[in-house]
């Protein structure tokens, strides 16, 4: 594995992510919630990516516009002059990718490849920001995540696809090695249950710090799981309740 990426440089404290900004009002992915969420004092944001039919790479997580929004059709078949007039709650516009790593230049942002029509927009959207040193790029497809990176100039932080993740998962228990399962790699972002059944435990984490790997845990949103898995020694949590997870880690010292 390379060294550790800036991407992870946070005092030694847990990163917080907050999950697709921060709104309450069902305003996900929007720049409101994103400002929301830097008011908050966070330095980590996460989103979902696609592409425009002219290749404008927009801040969402579906790969149509139906649940959001007040507009309809897929993202990828609509270039950005009409899925910019779409209003995400029937209020706030869809962003592009651009204008959130360019908005706030300070702020750190883990962008997940939804879909292929993705890859070429989203590489564009950092080589124009130069965000290189403060994005995370991962894809739940590991072919998505690696034609993506192969885009760009310089390397950015990557966390492990889910099949990659479901077998480091089962190597741990097996026995194999964990640094060949993951290759090149430097994190993993897991859910924490699977149904009612925990899925991550002090077995996993260890193995992958003894990798050198990070262990980012989504979606956490109850203050007691928040707390037993930093407990855990988890080095991150993504939560759809920004305010929550300040509020847990400022009372354990681990606010950065």
């Amino acid at each position: 594995m390379s060294a550790r990426h800036p991407y992870f440089d946070n005092g030694g404290r847990p990163v917080a992510l907050a999950h697709r900004g921060f709104s309450l009002e069902g305003l996900e992915n929007s720049m409101r919630a994103f400002q929301a969420a830097v008011d908050l004092g966070y330095r980590y944001l996460e989103t979902d990516a696609h592409g425009t039919s002219d290749e404008v790479a927009v801040a969402l997580h579906d790969s149509t516009l139906d649940r959001t929004t007040d507009a309809t059709g897929e993202v990828a078949d609509h270039p950005w002059s009409r899925v910019k007039a779409a209003r995400i709650g029937g209020v706030e516009p869809v962003p592009r990718l651009e204008d959130i790593l360019g908005t706030w230049p300070d702020v750190k942002v883990n962008i997940d490849v939804k879909g292929e029509s993705g890859i070429g927009p989203i590489a564009a959207a950092i080589e124009r920001t130069q965000a290189h040193d403060r994005v995370c790029v991962g894809s739940f497809s590991a072919d998505r995540r690696r034609a993506t990176l192969k885009l760009l100039s310089k390397p950015v932080a990557t966390p492990a696809a889910q099949r990659e993740a479901i077998a480091w998962w089962i190597g741990v228990w097996t026995g194999a090695d964990a640094q060949a399962t993951l290759g090149d790699v430097d994190a993993l972002q897991i859910p924490w249950r699977n149904g009612p059944v925990p899925f991550i435990g002090r077995k996993h984490i260890d193995a992958a710090h003894a990798a050198g790997r990070e262990v980012h845990i989504w979606t956490v949103n109850r203050r007691d799981h928040m707390e037993h898995l930093l407990d855990l020694g988890v080095d991150g949590l993504v939560s759809d309740r920004a305010d929550i997870l300040k509020d847990v880690l400022v009372a354990r010292g681990q606010w950065a």
